[in-house]
């Protein structure tokens, strides 16, 4: 059985497409994306534009932050 799994595993990553990390981010320009921070923060908002640290410029952003009350859901002004 393992060698077909391993068969399996290099097959896909074969099919896995080509692309850089940051063109993968600059591919997104315009697009609704999710970022999960490694607090307990996660924003969503349309990606305007990136630098080369991929620090983002978001608009119409909604912030979601876990409290031990629950969720809070923010929508940041620009």
């Amino acid at each position: 059985g393992g060698r077909r799994g391993e068969e399996q595993q290099r097959d896909q990553v074969e099919v896995a497409p080509d692309i850089m990390p940051l063109e993968l981010v600059d591919s997104c320009i315009g697009s609704k994306i999710w970022i999960v921070m490694r607090n307990e923060k996660e924003f969503v908002g349309v990606l305007r534009g990136f630098d080369e640290f991929v620090n983002m410029v978001l608009e119409d952003v909604t912030e979601y932050e876990e409290t031990p009350d629950g969720i809070v859901v923010t929508k940041l002004d620009q």
